[in-house]
């Protein structure tokens, strides 16, 4: 009777195991198998420091149980001494014992604080491998926008959205940031995750090892489309990256400002999109928001600014050295939203502002007037 009551609860567990593993269904282990040596030091990182944490945790809780089970009030053991209070040698091993995963651990964290600084170029392709001095590193401009990620490749003229590629084992050189709101720049399968903000730059270096298809994501909540802001990255060799390059090109269109301003409007899924040209210094006009047509750069307002100021010769343009007055910002205002992953189209030139300074008798930095002469102090432009 007992032999098959047995045999009948491990049937039962046989049946229910798969089911408690359903938790885990949903896990990606992307970070403990990544593609980048960056990411697999990173995860080096993690094993250590769990492991060092296990010395501590596993005898403490097998302690705990054989305690508890020496002690228990009908094993009767001899050595019980309810008046104990001090052990010398004890609290020498309690207390050296942490201290020691503490120095380890803040050893590991110091170097690999420096060795793993994003800001840092990298200097090994992976473990067997230094980075060639005389290599060139692949320049990848990035912008976060709401709700979808644009890729600038300024040395190939070319861009895209929601899809991003790179030769393995060449290092790239992500340059960050965001159109609007702060999101988080991450491809768990070839580097940690730094953050995209407006008006500012952040820097990101890493390499691909293994060829494959990643996927990339925003990791910092940015509002109603954060969950589909995700990307494809490509890691391939260099013949396919060469393909994959001129497939970009053979689009046809440029990413220019017009372009540019119609991405910024919120979209959700946004399918790959492809530009075989790139307005020049696009991005350093993404970075210091000024993309809109007569808007002035904010590196050019502080530099005014460190500077004392445009002198008086300035009085009559007040508005040009302002970044976010009263300008003419191209005309383009959101329309009614179409299907999932559709662009907003332009709805006619209708000014964002009420009055602009044409209107106000005054020029926009970098406009002429009707004899041809630019207004205002384009000359500290930063485009």
């Amino acid at each position: 009777m007992i032999a098959r009551h047995s045999a009948t609860k491990r049937a039962f567990l046989r049946r229910i195991a798969p089911l408690l593993l359903l938790p885990l269904g949903g896990c990606n282990w992307v970070v403990l198998s990544p593609a980048g040596d960056v990411a697999m030091q990173q995860r080096d990182l993690i094993l250590i420091s769990t492991a060092l944490m296990l010395l501590i945790i596993i005898p403490v809780m097998a302690m705990t149980i054989w305690f508890a089970w020496k002690y228990r009030e009908k094993a009767k053991a001899e050595d019980y001494d309810p008046d104990w209070d001090h052990s010398t040698s004890l609290e020498l091993l309690i207390w050296s014992a942490p201290l020691l995963i503490i120095i380890a651990l803040g050893a590991v964290t110091w170097s690999s604080t420096h060795l793993l600084d994003p800001y840092r170029p990298i200097e090994r392709v992976d473990q067997a491998r230094k980075v060639d001095p005389a290599a060139k590193r692949l320049q990848v401009e990035v912008v976060a926008m709401d709700w979808k990620w644009v890729f600038i490749y300024p040395e190939l003229g070319i861009a895209t959205v929601n899809e991003l590629a790179a030769p393995v084992d060449r290092p790239i050189e992500f340059k960050i940031t965001s159109s609007s709101i702060m999101n988080s720049f991450f491809v768990p399968a070839l580097a940690g995750q730094i953050y995209a903000m407006p008006g500012m730059q952040t820097v990101l270096h890493a390499v691909a090892n293994k060829p494959g298809n990643y996927e990339g994501f925003s990791a910092n909540y940015s509002g109603a489309g954060f969950s589909n802001m995700r990307f494809r990255f490509h890691a391939m060799d260099e013949a396919g990256f060469d393909q994959w390059v001129a497939k970009v090109k053979a689009s046809g269109a440029t990413l220019d400002r017009a372009t540019y301003i119609k991405l910024e409007q919120p979209s959700e899924k946004v399918p790959p999109m492809y530009f075989g040209g790139v307005e020049p210094k696009l991005f350093h006009a993404a970075l210091n928001m000024c993309v809109q047509p007569g808007k002035k750069c904010m590196d050019a307002v502080m530099m005014t600014d460190m500077h004392g100021g445009a002198g008086k010769e300035s009085a009559h343009d007040v508005e040009g050295l302002r970044h976010d007055g009263t300008i003419d910002v191209g005309g383009y205002h959101p329309v009614e939203p179409g299907k999932k992953g559709e662009i907003a189209q332009p709805a006619g030139m209708t000014p964002a502002a009420d009055r602009t300074p044409a209107a106000q008798g005054h020029q926009a930095p970098g406009q002429q007037d009707g004899d041809g002469h630019g207004g205002g102090h384009a000359g500290h432009e930063g485009m």
